[in-house]
């Protein structure tokens, strides 16, 4: 979910120099369970990678709508039985999120909450809306008024001035006018409604909880409350659940061909879920064994950098021979408030978060293995680290190929120009980063790795435009906003 004011800086999460790839938001929801808020809330908890920055959980009894926001963490939130007790009923659905641009107020913190003609209607959105700004103009030219500055808002006004008959068609017909990547979980007072966008670009599963339907992001959040995972919600597809349990699944965008984000897999998922019906974690393994036989090295130590390095740096030591071993220790009591009073100490950031093994690297010559670089502050700082602690060389390894371009459906990404890839060829961004030498997975060997003999240039099985520029969708607000020579290129790769 991303909030559409075009000219606010972006939000960076917990790397405050914007130097890692975002996932904006979670979604969680369950209808026909006792205490359905308290089971929203464990889900929420398990699904708070994909967004730190506010939650919120609207619930259902059968009569009213009940909605709880903050900012922060789920269990600063949601930890009291106080806070449970004032989102009554047997239906709720959650939310957790980063924003990526500025509207980081309780405004925008979701479930977003309208009451229609029809009755109260909750939505919840992990994506991003890329015609948001032109449908949202449109629709206060007509009289609208809208309370946030979240994309996902033109959803609700969409359904509300529909003039279809019923609830399901207002919404269908609200989701033809919309482009970009969602899956939405949404509470009406007839029961609850998920789906995914056309290309199923996010992610979102299906489980049971005896005999309650539970619909997640992860199947990670299905483990932690003990439902069952039953399936995915495959891309274009609506599932409708009545307040009965009758569960009616809809094709209102007929047949499509998937396309989901190719970077859950390599790191905004927990490596502990299943996506696209492979294990993430043995995954990421696979694509180190796939950087292990593209760029080798001849090094003493394989080491990750901590925690989303580890299962591609485990692949590539499998692969390669060399020992894998922990070089770099990573502190998990850093909080994101740490205050930072001079340049000095804000450059230091790093060392607050991981420090190197002395003992284990000084000497060696070591290969450090991460999932991505984006600006290359951090990485810089990484190798800078290892080379201080004694190493006598070291090489960097990436379990993803070079994020050249921006993402506009739902990840939190620096504009292109602030991309190191962009700037940089691999040789340049070696030099950059100070690493003896610099190598990425190609994106041939990223499809090997999700189990694809090859990528399908004519139609790519995943979205991988942050690598190629092959966006899957119309990016309307963008060339609206843009309208520049670059921007009509990059356009007419579009489709």
């Amino acid at each position: 979910m991303a909030d559409t004011k075009p000219d606010a800086g972006p939000y960076f999460g917990a790397d405050g120099d914007g130097d890692k790839l975002r996932e904006e938001c979670g979604i969680f929801g369950i209808l026909g369970a006792r205490d359905a808020a308290a089971i929203v809330a464990l889900g929420l908890h398990a699904l708070q990678h994909r967004g730190q920055e506010a939650v919120g959980i609207t619930s259902f009894d059968g009569q009213e709508f009940y909605s709880r926001r903050g900012l922060g963490h789920v269990a600063q939130n949601f930890s009291s039985g106080h806070a449970i007790a004032e989102l009554p009923g047997e239906m709720a659905s959650g939310h957790v999120r980063y924003s990526t641009t500025g509207g980081s107020g309780l405004r925008n913190v979701q479930p977003l909450f309208a009451d229609l003609a029809s009755g109260g209607f909750a939505i919840a959105h992990n994506g991003n809306i890329s015609n948001a700004m032109t449908l949202k103009h449109e629709l206060v030219r007509k009289g609208a008024i809208f309370q946030s500055t979240s994309d996902t808002e033109v959803i609700i006004h969409l359904v509300a001035t529909s003039r279809y008959p019923t609830l399901l068609d207002r919404f269908v017909d609200a989701l033809r006018l919309v482009e970009g990547a969602y899956s939405l979980i949404c509470m009406t007072n007839q029961g609850m409604i998920a789906c995914r966008d056309p290309l199923g670009i996010r992610p979102l599963v299906m489980g049971r909880l005896g005999d309650a339907p539970v619909f997640a992001s992860e199947t990670v959040a299905l483990d932690v409350i003990g439902a069952d995972f039953v399936r995915e919600i495959e891309a274009g597809e609506l599932v409708e659940v009545d307040l009965d349990g009758t569960i009616r699944s809809h094709r209102p965008f007929g047949a499509t061909t998937a396309r989901p984000c190719i970077f859950e897999h390599v790191y905004f998922s927990r490596p502990d879920s299943l996506m696209g019906g492979m294990s993430v974690y043995q995954v990421r393994k696979a694509i180190g064994a796939e950087l292990a036989i593209e760029a080798p090295c001849v090094a003493d130590l394989i080491i990750p950098v901590p925690d989303s390095g580890v299962p591609a740096a485990l692949g590539y030591a499998n692969q390669s021979g060399i020992p894998f071993e922990l070089g770099i220790i990573r502190s998990h009591y850093v909080g994101r408030t740490f205050i930072q009073p001079s340049d000095g100490a804000r450059h230091a950031d790093v060392k607050r978060k991981h420090n190197a093994n002395r003992a284990l690297v000084a000497g060696k010559r070591i290969v450090l293995i991460d999932d991505s670089i984006v600006r290359g502050t951090t990485s810089m700082k990484i190798v800078e680290m290892i080379r201080d602690a004694g190493a006598a060389e070291v090489h960097f390894r990436v379990a993803s190929p070079p994020t050249e371009n921006s993402c506009f459906y739902g990840v939190d990404t620096p504009e292109r120009s602030k991309l190191l890839a962009a700037r940089m060829d691999v040789a340049a961004m070696a030099k950059f980063i100070k690493a003896d030498s610099l190598a990425f997975v190609s994106i041939a060997g990223l499809y090997r790795a999700v189990g694809e003999s090859s990528r399908n240039a004519a139609r790519p099985q995943y979205c991988d435009a942050c690598f190629t520029g092959d966006y899957p969708t119309r990016l309307t607000d963008l060339v609206d906003r843009d309208g520049s020579d670059q921007l009509s290129m990059l356009v007419e790769k579009v489709g």
